[in-house]
């Protein structure tokens, strides 16, 4: 099983970020966090490395689903989706949910990620619909 679910588009960086965000909260996504993980490795260490963010992803029905079958969860949570330039395109990647289910291996986990799924899938099918390919 693949762990992640990435389309690549032909988009700059700045405005695949702004998009994404939109197209998470189409699906009822906030973001709860954003890590700037270019601007922290400059500013930490000193080490350049292309435009990439990483957007923890939550949405509020189904977090707690998923807290009320395994406490433990929440280490897991929230969705992360990367943004990241790579080459001359920019990747967008999420966390599959499905995941969640691979590595506790309980079933009464599976109804929500298979509707985290849906709709991070949808949200990802959004970006490309406006002409970019997987």
């Amino acid at each position: 099983m693949r762990y992640d679910r990435t389309v690549h588009l032909d988009t700059d960086f700045a405005t695949t970020v702004s998009r994404v965000r939109e197209v998470l909260a189409e699906q009822g996504f906030g973001v709860l966090t954003e890590i700037d993980v270019t601007a922290t490795l400059k500013a930490k260490l000193d080490h350049d490395m292309e435009d990439y963010v990483i957007l923890g992803a939550c949405n509020p029905p189904l977090a707690p689903r998923a807290l009320e079958t395994d406490r433990s969860i929440g280490l897991l949570l929230p969705c992360n989706v990367v943004v990241r330039r790579d080459g001359d395109r920019t990747a967008v990647q999420a966390l599959n949910p499905n995941t969640m289910v691979a590595l506790t291996e309980l079933d009464a986990l599976r109804p929500v990620a298979e509707e985290a799924t849906r709709r991070l899938d949808a949200a990802l099918a959004s970006l490309t619909a406006a002409g970019a390919d997987s």
